[in-house]
């Protein structure tokens, strides 16, 4: 994908000093909100990228366009507080590194002059982008990185719709002792992370939980990202041969980790993953049923559909672009972009500083999104704390929901490989 198709066309209409619109511009004659879209589009997480282009372009065909049903933005064509303003987007690839990210939001902010920007996916990509967007007063929507830390640095301008990994982990650790309560046998994890904020941050929480809750930690291993070889750490958790394996680790990494235990012959007796890798449906398409019975947090589950018929047609709607259902990453992605849409409809206004007043004031009931959570709504620090986690057991070659009970179409099957 080259520089003039990740720009989806910037050229085509003319967007300079956008920054200048008003609001009573908009009023006058439709005119575009432009949203800056940073993903990993080329590389080794390229699928991720274009997953998230998908998602991306889902969410704007509900925003510019009207349809029946009950979601921020959709039954209006445009955004009516900006007189029926369409949304564009311009995509930019950060190849999964912090530092070209942070220059392509700068370029965004800067050259496109983008009213917000949205993404990043990984967790160390968002810090840089962010605090770039906070020294210019743009809105930062975080639609899918779920580090703590990121919503610990007093930013005015960060927003996060969805479950960061301390409310991951604790939904993970409250299944074990729901478990336990059963009858079933958790006593020891093996924790297993990547070495960048997202897998550093992920281990710190679940070390703190299980310390809390009573479980040995068998295994406490740190790894390289984008490994050559993960033959040594398997061979490590063989030999601990925990209750629980939490990995956390993105698309790449998930791919060598469960090729390489099943070359050396280990078969986690349970594997609870930090989604990322283990939520991504080209993990499953490469190594086949090796992780059949796979347990993953998530913040979405297709299950929903049955209590909310519009999820499956939004579901549709993004299948028919890309070929695949909604995932945790996707259904995070396209309702950020919903979120954040709404927000600027509220607004009346492309200023960053009054988009950022109702990000503030956001209110939305959990039934009128596509996910399970109970409510959006943001604290002080930005984050969503209403985003409601659930777990997932991949069974049969597709996901279902186990945890909690009041969300769970299915038991689980425990042990994994019973």
């Amino acid at each position: 994908m080259n520089r003039r198709e990740l720009l989806l066309g910037a050229s085509a209409l003319p967007i300079a000093g956008a920054a200048g619109f008003s609001s009573r511009a908009f009023a006058q004659g439709a005119q575009e909100v432009v949203i800056g879209v940073l993903y990993s589009m080329s590389g080794a997480n390229a699928q991720v990228g274009i997953d998230a282009r998908h998602a991306m372009e889902t969410a704007v065909d509900i925003i510019n366009n009207s349809h029946d049903f009950d979601l921020p933005t959709a039954k209006n064509a445009g955004l009516a507080g900006l007189g029926n303003a369409k949304v564009r987007l311009v995509f930019a690839d950060h190849q999964s590194d912090p530092q070209k990210g942070r220059a392509e939001a700068e370029r965004l902010i800067t050259q496109d002059k983008v009213t917000a920007l949205i993404g990043c996916y990984q967790s160390a990509v968002s810090a840089t982008v962010s605090a770039i967007a906070e020294r210019y007063g743009v809105p930062f929507l975080c639609a899918d990185s779920s580090s703590p830390s990121l919503q610990r640095r007093n930013l005015k301008f960060f927003f996060r719709p969805a479950a960061q990994d301390e409310m991951f982990s604790a939904a993970m650790f409250d299944f074990f002792d729901a478990e336990k309560a059963k009858g079933k046998k958790i006593e020891t994890v093996g924790l297993f992370f990547e070495d960048t904020i997202f897998g550093i941050d992920s281990s710190t929480v679940q070390r703190k939980l299980a310390t809390e809750r009573g479980y040995k930690i068998a295994a406490d291993i740190k790894y390289r990202t984008n490994s050559p070889s993960l033959t040594a750490e398997v061979q490590q958790l063989k030999t601990a041969n925990p209750d629980v394996l939490m990995p956390s680790s993105y698309t790449t990494d998930a791919i060598l980790l469960t090729k390489t235990m099943a070359e050396l012959g280990y078969k986690p007796k349970n594997l609870v993953a930090q989604a990322s890798g283990f939520s991504e449906q080209v993990t499953y398409d490469a190594v086949g049923d090796k992780l059949s019975g796979a347990i993953t947090r998530a913040s979405f589950s297709l299950d929903l559909a049955a209590k909310r018929p519009f999820v499956g047609t939004v579901n549709q709607m993004f299948r028919a672009r890309s070929g695949r259902d909604l995932a945790d990453s996707t259904s995070r992605q396209l309702m950020g972009l919903l979120v954040l849409a709404d927000a600027i409809d509220r607004a009346k206004s492309i200023e960053g500083a009054k988009i950022r007043e109702a990000l503030v004031a956001t209110d939305i009931p959990g039934t009128r999104t596509i996910m399970p959570w109970s409510r959006v709504k943001f604290g002080p620090d930005g984050q969503n704390p209403y985003a409601d986690p659930v777990l997932l057991q991949y069974v049969g070659g597709k996901f279902v929901t186990i945890f909690p009970t009041a969300a769970a179409v299915a038991e689980p099957l425990w042990p994994m490989n019973a």
